[in-house]
């Protein structure tokens, strides 16, 4: 087992050492976050230009800028989920450009947000997170054009991240029909890996599943979104597949209905959540919103723990009809996603059941 250190000066500390959560499993839980917004209370102006705002925890605002460009905007960031900073970089700005693809943008360019213990990290190491960042930008076609630096107690990064799209050719999360067929991009099991990663149980293969995973920009977000039979799209985060799936069917006014036995995961994950390796955020995220979840016969705690495991960058969950799959698919596989697969159904009802053994 590899614990895949820091690379720089030699006293440099390990940067997931210096965190209390790494990756989007530093997501506050729903249910706190549903707390903050609804004492928040503040009036809002919500020009008729808005077309995505806070209604139903949408990936991205949108904003209709003419009748030809609406402009995509969101913010991510987070602390470290690997040791390496320059990896560290990278999959935080593949993170952060997630969300425009998500909504059917492409996106334009970023800001970088820049938090980090100036005194306990030697510079280089700062500066290899800050290039894998601009790494990342770069192969998406884009300019990091500005950004903001503090000294912070813990390391962070992230991104500001713009993007455009065509008005008629977002892509909600709130948009999925009764009828309609789930795939989803990217197997599940980032946040295993990180458990597994701090207590030195992830092998070197596995590690490298972890970088090509999470380092894999979602490109197929605006092909997808230009076809007529795609209906909604958000992208697997913090939340895990549960909780992103139950925003869609509850957002919808539809149930969500996920096939376990047909769901990807990363090598090796089932046995390594078995052993333990499974982060806190995942039984945080169950208790915020497991009361909308009916798990089936044989489904178990591994299951439910898989479920709700926090993917930092993880993959696309494409609400389509079914003539449009295959479609879908041949998408996935162009961009470079082999393990793309259909994972559910929508039906009439509410709520998320998830059914298979």
């Amino acid at each position: 087992m590899s614990n895949h250190t820091t690379t720089g000066a030699p006293s440099a500390p390990r940067l997931t050492s210096l965190s209390h959560g790494g990756g989007c499993g530093c997501k506050i839980a729903p249910a706190v976050l549903g707390e903050i917004l609804r004492h928040s209370g503040g009036a809002s102006v919500i020009p008729p230009e808005l077309l995505v705002g806070l209604e139903t925890a949408d990936d991205a605002a949108v904003y209709r800028l003419n009748e030809a460009q609406a402009l995509v905007a969101t913010t991510d960031f987070f602390m470290p989920i690997v040791d390496d900073p320059y990896e560290f970089g990278r999959i935080a700005a593949t993170n952060a450009l997630s969300d425009v693809y998500a909504m059917g943008g492409r996106p334009i360019m970023a800001l970088a947000l820049v938090a980090m213990p100036v005194a306990r990290l030697p510079l280089d190491v700062i500066g290899a997170i800050v290039r894998g960042g601009q790494d990342v930008c770069a192969a998406a076609g884009i300019p990091i054009a500005g950004g903001h630096t503090i000294d912070s107690v813990e390391p962070i990064y992230g991104l500001v991240a713009m993007g455009l799209v065509h008005p008629d050719r977002v892509r909600r999360n709130a948009a999925a029909q009764a009828g309609d067929v789930l795939v989803l991009g990217k197997p599940l099991g980032v946040g295993v890996y990180s458990a597994a990663l701090k207590k030195e149980q992830l092998g070197d293969a596995q590690y490298r599943a972890m970088i090509d995973a999470t380092t894999r920009l979602n490109t197929p977000g605006p092909l997808l979104a230009e076809l007529d039979g795609v209906h909604a799209i958000t992208d697997v985060t913090g939340f895990g597949l549960a909780g992103h799936a139950l925003e869609m069917a509850r957002g919808s006014g539809v149930q969500a209905v996920i096939d376990w036995a047909r769901v990807p995961l990363l090598p090796g994950v089932s046995d390594l959540a078995a052993a333990g390796m499974v982060t806190g955020a995942s039984g945080r995220n169950w208790a915020s919103y497991g009361e909308g979840v009916q798990l089936g016969a044989g489904l178990d705690a591994l299951a439910q723990a898989l479920l709700t495991d926090p993917q930092t960058s993880g993959g696309l969950l494409v609400s389509c009809s079914p003539d449009s799959v295959e479609q879908v698919l041949e998408v996935f596989a162009r961009e470079g996603f082999a393990d793309a697969a259909v994972v559910g159904r929508v039906q009439a009802g509410d709520g998320l059941q998830v059914v298979g053994a």
